[in-house]
């Protein structure tokens, strides 16, 4: 099992104790900096731009321009987004700010994208919102799209949505045959068909049950598409609050966060912790992205996990 870090932007009102947005930026890298000198596998930031669980005027970092500052404050840890809202950004343009990425970066990136879903943030910004079925179709030619740009020496690609011809994007990153792709999301009949066709690796929620059966969904996908099912690295995120008993890692938590845990939350004492990171591996889970809800003011649950579990 990979142990990841999510990065606070801002997104779960998580810098809202920090009113200078510079001291803020701090606070996030040095989340960062932690995860990448404790030995975490790679660190993860949300793509949003408004708070939740409402819009508030609470800083909310932009993801891509955040993640190219913070690749240049750590050395080791592999960076992504948990993921890129595809609507947001041309797909062409996109790649190329990847492939930006990977060189900067020396070749860490792991390149996560999803449809989207946040409609507030689409009308608030001016982007159309389409319905799931076309915001589907539209990330289906995006990837077809991004794929293009970091293997074609001219991208071409005509599509109902997105059209490239002729695009020269280099550098094309650093790593080969191109950037892993991460696809977020659940949906069966769609995004994780796309997952088994595109994806390098997939993101998907929700409590254990619901976990193993999304991958017994991506593992038809696969074997219907002739692809071995044991090539796709499967992700999973999970709120985590560790302490010497489980009612002190309870009571660390905001009473919001509290309300929302599932059986998959490292929520617990590390014996309680280790049993279900076991159960989380039992379902076919490679690596944890773990939410640390109070990481921007206090770095110890960070450090204690990675004494307790990175490290082993």
């Amino acid at each position: 099992m990979k142990f990841s870090v999510e990065i606070p932007n801002g997104w779960k009102m998580n810098l809202a104790m920090i009113k200078d947005p510079v001291e803020a930026y701090e606070a996030m890298t040095n989340v960062a900096r932690a995860a990448d000198e404790d030995g975490y596998e790679s660190i993860w930031m949300v793509d949003h731009f408004h708070t939740v669980p409402t819009p508030s005027q609470e800083v909310t970092f932009e993801t891509w321009m955040s993640l190219a500052a913070i690749a240049r404050d750590t050395k080791r840890v592999r960076i992504g987004q948990i993921v890129s809202c595809n609507s947001y950004r041309n797909p062409a343009l996109l790649a190329k700010m990847a492939s930006t990425f990977d060189v900067l970066s020396h070749g860490r990136l792991n390149f996560g994208i999803g449809a989207g879903w946040y409609e507030h943030e689409y009308r608030a910004y001016g982007y159309p919102y389409p319905d799931a079925p076309e915001r589907l179709r539209m990330l289906r030619e995006a990837l077809q799209v991004i794929l293009a740009m970091w293997t074609q020496e001219e991208a071409v690609f005509e599509g109902k949505y997105y059209q490239v011809r002729g695009a020269i994007n280099q550098p094309k990153g650093v790593q080969k045959p191109h950037i892993p792709i991460l696809i977020g999301g659940g949906g069966e009949k769609v995004t994780l068909k796309l997952v088994a066709q595109y994806g390098d690796a997939c993101n998907v929620g929700g409590d254990l049950e619901t976990i193993r059966h999304k991958l017994a969904v991506l593992k038809n996908h696969c074997e219907a598409l002739g692809r071995d099912f044991a090539t796709v690295h499967c992700t999973t995120g999970a709120v985590c609050s560790i302490a010497d008993d489980d009612e002190t890692a309870l009571a660390q938590l905001p009473p919001a966060v509290r309300n929302q845990l599932r059986d998959t939350s490292l929520v617990g004492s590390p014996q309680t912790i280790r049993q279900r990171i076991a159960a989380l591996e039992e379902a076919g889970i490679h690596e944890i992205i773990l939410d640390f809800p109070q990481s921007a003011a206090d770095l110890t649950p960070i450090h204690r996990f990675a004494q307790e579990f990175v490290a082993q």
